[in-house]
């Protein structure tokens, strides 16, 4: 493996300080980052490897690194509230998203997941994402352009899924950033195809419940299954170990579901959810 370039003028660089506060900018020539711990000219950080440890002019140290996508998406701007690191994990195990994958969005908001997604499908695979209001699909689109570059295997379509699901060609996954994801459950077979699967991610509980009494009712989904993710952090300094008293609690619920080919009339089995504390 090659060793990676240094910090070139033009790209993103994370500046993280001693206290971990951290800061996102673009190295520009002859431009300087300006904070309560001193300035820094982004000529002193162009050309430095990445990992390198930069002094302010107060003397301060600051660690220069390249963003992962989770740091980016924490610090990237927003229109609508991004979904969090620790779910957009789970949400690309879980829904199984593959390279070549062809993915079927709703919901863009800010990009978070769009970026997740695009990143798994990678150049082979496809995302095609809808998002009703202009300002939030713009606000995406600068996100992915700014992380990513231009992109060519994703497509964004400014409108209501429902009215665009059915003359969409057939996809892999379906995922959902929806408030009531239960009205596209009779609409989603037309483009899902069997065996794929079906991803929602809601706020509530209630919205949870109404999705999978949606789900249970029409004979085309089997495997239903929902739950939620907690992120606790961990504080170990010698022989001080303890968790964090803050931690990144209750985010969202997600629900999957599996695409069947319904049997006559009668409705889909309702198969025991995957239990993770049993062994296979």
């Amino acid at each position: 493996m090659s060793a990676p370039l240094p910090f070139q003028d033009g790209e993103q660089v994370l500046l993280i300080d001693q206290r971990g506060k951290r800061h996102l900018i673009f190295l520009r020539k002859s431009e300087t980052f300006h904070s309560d711990r001193g300035w820094i000219p982004h000529d002193a950080i162009i050309g430095q490897p990445e990992g390198s440890w930069i002094r302010s002019s107060l003397g301060l140290r600051y660690l220069a690194l390249r963003p992962t996508l989770a740091e980016f998406v924490l610090e990237m701007p927003r229109g609508a509230q991004v979904i969090y690191p620790k779910d957009l994990a789970i949400i690309l195990f879980w829904a199984d998203v593959f390279p070549g994958c062809r993915v079927l969005e709703a919901g863009t908001g800010s990009g978070a997941l769009t970026l997740a997604l695009l990143r798994a499908v990678g150049p082979e695979g496809r995302v095609i994402t809808y998002e009703q209001r202009e300002e939030f699909a713009r606000r995406a689109l600068a996100n992915i352009h700014m992380r990513m570059g231009e992109v060519t295997n994703l497509v964004v379509r400014l409108g209501p899924v429902e009215e665009g699901i059915e003359q969409e060609e057939p996809v892999d996954r379906v995922v959902l950033d929806l408030p009531e994801p239960w009205r596209l459950v009779p609409l989603v077979p037309r483009v899902l195809r069997p065996g794929g699967i079906l991803l929602s991610y809601v706020p509530t509980i209630i919205q949870a419940q109404q999705l999978v009494e949606a789900l249970h009712r029409d004979r085309h989904w089997a495997l239903v299954e929902t739950f939620e993710t907690l992120m606790r952090p961990w504080n170990i300094e010698g022989p001080s170990v303890r968790p964090f008293h803050r931690m990144v609690a209750h985010t969202g619920f997600i629900t999957t579901a599996r695409r069947v080919v319904p049997e006559g009339d009668a409705p889909a089995p309702r198969l025991p959810a995957a239990d993770p504390e049993r062994p296979a």
